[in-house]
């Protein structure tokens, strides 16, 4: 009609935004995050702080060789929160120089190769873990037992600054081992599982992560209440955490219960290593899992099934970032086969007749 006005219609707005969903991450990280500070003390502070900077640095080149505009895509935040979930898979007294590689294969290699946020096929942190752990297994594998942030035995800030610079060469008296790394390690030896565990901390000390690892693998109790949060925002949904850790759970229930001296229990699965950081902070990545809610739970039940399998029969003793790589490659075979059917077409895509059913 002339001289009408063109309107948009009544389309729902939602305040979500890629900047909000990563602060929402960063916000559910932060208790988990602290407490892992506080229990290694200076030299985690100083490596978590360089990660993050060298991502946020990394992105600004990769950006400006390709001439896109850099503030707007740093803004974001995901680069951050690449650093971060970096940061929380590596051993926190780990030197400068494994954060720098780290943030180069997340950001350069797994990220901006692929065109940018939104198109990497793999996760960027998992990416690092995974070629950090297979180029430097020494310095991937070497943990520092908890020494708590100004207790007597803490190092202070100078001598943290010299753990992360490198500087700080006797470490030995200082380093542990994970709980499933010395688990596999007895196990080569010729020790069972079930004598093992008794060496292990208590039930308290692994759900409050009083014990050595990476940050990400420690304090399993923080990281659940901010993967909780995630699904009370609506973050997440529940599809890949519950059907990762209870595959990865009913697997271990079940071989420890059939070879208690070679399998290790279902709640030790669920508490060591970076379950519960891969189940709600790692496998859930909008980017690189799949779309529907029955793609999501084959895809959980993937990542448990390939974690248990990896950690119970391969060389290293923890696979969750192995499993959720190669379930990243497989996620666009699984949304293809699990998409949901449009409305009013076949499942085949082909225009539903009055009256099908089908």
């Amino acid at each position: 009609m002339s001289g009408s006005i063109a309107i948009s219609g009544p389309f729902t707005h939602a305040d979500n935004s890629v900047s909000r969903t990563m602060q929402m991450v960063m916000l559910a990280l932060v208790p988990a995050t602290l407490f892992d500070l506080w229990l290694f003390g200076w030299p985690a502070i100083f490596l978590f702080g360089l990660t993050i900077l060298f991502c946020l640095l990394i992105e600004a080149g990769c950006l400006m060789l390709a001439k896109r505009p850099v503030l707007p895509a740093l803004k974001d935040g995901s680069a951050i929160l690449s650093g971060w979930l970096i940061a929380m898979s590596l051993p926190p007294w780990a030197p400068w120089w494994i954060a720098l590689l780290g943030a180069v294969f997340a950001i350069a290699l797994a990220k901006q190769v692929f065109g940018g946020l939104g198109q990497n096929l793999f996760n960027p942190a998992m990416v690092a873990r995974v070629a950090l752990l297979i180029s430097f297994p020494l310095q991937m594998t070497q943990f520092a037992a908890p020494h708590p942030l100004f207790t007597a035995h803490a190092p202070d800030i100078l001598t943290g600054l010299k753990i992360t610079l490198g500087c700080e060469g006797n470490l030995d008296s200082l380093s542990a081992a994970s709980a499933l790394g010395h688990i596999k390690t007895e196990l080569t030896r010729g020790i069972p599982v079930t004598r093992t565990v008794q060496t292990l901390p208590g039930l308290k000390d692994m759900l409050l992560g009083i014990k050595p690892g990476s940050m990400g693998e420690t304090s399993a109790i923080f990281i659940l209440l901010g993967g909780l949060f995630l699904m009370w925002r609506r973050i997440i949904s529940w599809h890949i955490p519950v059907s990762m850790l209870l595959t990865l759970f009913l697997l271990g229930s079940l071989f420890s219960a059939i070879n208690p001296a070679r399998f290790a229990s279902g709640l030790i699965e669920l508490l060591s290593g970076a379950s519960m950081l891969g189940a709600f902070f790692i496998a859930t990545d909008y980017v690189t899992s799949p779309v529907s809610k029955k793609g999501q739970v084959i895809f959980g039940f993937g990542v448990g099934f390939l974690t248990w399998i990896i950690r119970s029969f391969a060389g290293y003793p923890e696979g969750v970032a192995f499993a959720v790589l190669l379930m990243n490659a497989t996620t666009p075979i699984i949304d293809h086969y699990s998409r949901p059917r449009v409305f009013g077409r076949t499942r085949q895509g082909q225009p539903v007749a009055f009256g099908d059913k089908k």
